[in-house]
């Protein structure tokens, strides 16, 4: 049975690193004779200009349809900020109960890392976020507003069946997917008296049901802190949907940069969406320079999430090969190499595995 993909390009840059990735897509599915469908969805700032649209509730029922969802990125400059990212990118994700944020950070080879001396054995590791819950609600109010006596509150939402099924899929993950099989939770609880208590409190249950996983704790500060200076102490880190938001961008710069970093918006039982980390980048539309890496490494995500692990596999090591044998740098226009002639590296680096595989 082929799997359905629905595609949003997206706006500016999103649709040329779409195209790159779903080239080696296509290079993948030819050698391991995967069968898949596409449907393109014009989902976006592009759209919402002309038609007034961000995600109808009918269009995001029919996304129920499709096995996975690969987005490039959405943005517009002409559009205000906070109106696709809440119309789309979070209507999609609490719509299709997407409530895993997957985030490898993982320095490559040939890949600078701004960390002094640090070596890509010293960078890999997973953040679970969760995605459907705490502040990303949206609930609070304004209180006095615009007097000088105005207050703010913004509630951060956590329940015990949305924390302990994100604290499982993360003890699951390192336990199936993880060599060293270490699990450590990043919360605030000397401070954050309830919401951080409750994950605590899970996580420590949960770790019972799990003897072989290694457990760690550290707080959200004390992350970012060991983050920079001793990265290869974390495993898999669990954490909440605003300190997973945090950190999950500084993961992506000690790993290199946006150009490389992609995540998975999971539903286990339902449909996910991958896409790369890094946003529309409206300034080098149709200029050719854009670095497509972070939307093939989406696809490897997708593949495996689709179970098809040794294709997946396969792309990430031809992606490797090209940061370690090919490009200059990650950065936009400086690759030495455009968005497209990238594409066809890492297409030519899949080929070429399979051939000496055989």
């Amino acid at each position: 049975m082929a799997h359905k993909i629905a595609v949003i390009g997206g706006d500016g840059t999103g649709p040329e690193v779409v195209a790159e990735g779903l080239k080696v897509l296509k290079a993948a599915s030819e050698i391991h004779n995967l069968k898949y469908e596409l449907t393109h969805l014009n989902y976006g700032g592009k759209r919402y200009l002309e038609t007034g649209n961000v995600l109808t509730e009918e269009e995001l029922q029919n996304l129920k349809k499709f096995d996975v969802i690969y987005l490039g990125a959405v943005g517009d400059p002409d559009v205000a900020p906070g109106i696709i990212e809440r119309g789309l990118l979070l209507k999609i994700r609490f719509g299709l109960e997407q409530y895993i944020n997957l985030r490898p950070v993982k320095l490559y080879p040939g890949v600078d890392s701004p960390i002094k001396n640090k070596k890509p054995e010293d960078i890999d590791f997973v953040v679970v976020r969760e995605n459907t819950e705490g502040f990303y609600v949206g609930e609070g109010e304004f209180i006095k507003k615009d007097t000088p006596d105005e207050t703010a509150i913004q509630i951060s939402r956590n329940t015990r069946k949305g924390v302990e099924r994100c604290i499982r899929y993360a003890f699951e993950y390192a336990k199936n997917k993880r060599k060293r099989k270490q699990v450590t939770l990043c919360a605030k609880t000397n401070v954050l008296n309830y919401a951080s208590n409750l994950w605590e409190r899970t996580f420590n249950q949960v770790a019972k049901e799990y003897p072989d996983v290694k457990t760690e704790y550290a707080h959200v500060d004390a992350t970012c802190m060991w983050m920079i200076k001793n990265p290869e102490w974390f495993d898999v880190i669990v954490t909440d949907n605003m300190f997973g938001d945090i950190i999950t961008d500084l993961g992506a710069m000690i790993q290199g940069g946006m150009g490389i970093a992609a995540g998975g918006n999971i539903n286990p039982d339902g449909v996910s969406m991958f896409e790369p980390i890094g946003g529309s980048a409206p300034k080098y539309t149709g200029q050719g320079v854009i670095n497509p890496l972070a939307a093939i490494c989406a696809v490897q995500m997708l593949l495996a999430e689709l179970g098809e692990s040794t294709a997946a596999n396969q792309i990430e090591q031809a992606v490797m090969f090209v940061t370690a044998n090919k490009v200059k740098s990650l950065a936009a226009g400086k690759m030495g190499y455009s968005t497209s002639q990238v594409g066809d590296l890492v297409v030519d680096a899949v080929r070429k595995a399979a051939v000496v595989k055989r």
